[in-house]
C-alpha cells in the first residue's frame, strides 16, 4: 500500500505548510536530512491550549500529538518533494505542557509516534525524546519537531 493510500485509509488530508509565527524557517534540509521546526498542536484551526495534568488528560494529549503529526507530515511532504521520498523518520522530539506532577509525557507523544508508524510502516519507527515543560508558545499543550532522512 502506498503512503497516499495509507493517508486516504486513515482519512488524512495533508495541510499546507504553516507560516512561521516568528523568525525561523518551517524546515531546513542539509544533505539527505530534513529538520522540521517545532509544530504546535491545533484543534479546529486554533491553537490547542491546555496543560497536561491540569486541564487535559493523557488521552486528549495523545489526540493533540496526533494532530501535530498530521501537520508535520504536511511540512515534510513539502520539504521532501513528496512523502514517497522519505527514507525513514529518524527522530522526534516532543515538548508537553504539563504540571510538575504529570509523568506521562511519553504516552502523550505516542499519539505522534504511532501515526508515523501507521503511515510509513517500519520506516516510521524512530528515536525519540519526550519532555515535560512549564509552558509552550501560545499556551499550546504539545509541540513536536522531527528529523527525517529523504532521497
Amino acid at each position: 500500500m502506498s503512503i497516499a493510500d495509507r493517508l486516504q485509509a486513515l482519512g488524512i488530508t495533508l495541510p499546507a505548510v504553516a507560516t512561521p509565527a516568528a523568525s525561523y524557517l518551517p524546515y531546513m534540509r542539509t544533505g539527505n536530512l530534513v529538520f522540521l521546526s517545532g509544530h504546535i498542536a491545533k484543534k479546529d484551526g486554533q491553537v490547542w491550549v491546555g496543560q497536561l495534568g491540569k486541564t487535559m488528560g493523557t488521552a486528549e494529549g495523545q489526540q493533540a500529538a496526533r494532530a501535530v503529526a498530521i501537520d508535520l507530515l504536511g511540512t515534510l511532504n513539502a520539504a521532501a518533494g513528496g512523502l514517497d521520498k522519505v527514507v525513514r523518520i529518524v527522530k522526534v522530539m516532543s515538548l508537553v505542557n504539563s504540571t510538575p506532577e504529570f509523568t506521562e509525557q511519553h504516552l502523550v507523544t505516542n499519539g505522534c509516534s504511532e501515526l508515523l508508524a501507521e503511515v510509513f510502516g517500519e520506516a516510521g519507527r524512530h528515536a525519540r525524546s519526550a519532555f515535560g515543560v512549564a509552558q509552550i508558545p501560545l499556551g499550546s499543550c504539545v509541540e513536536i519537531e522531527l528529523i527525517a532522512e529523504v532521497q
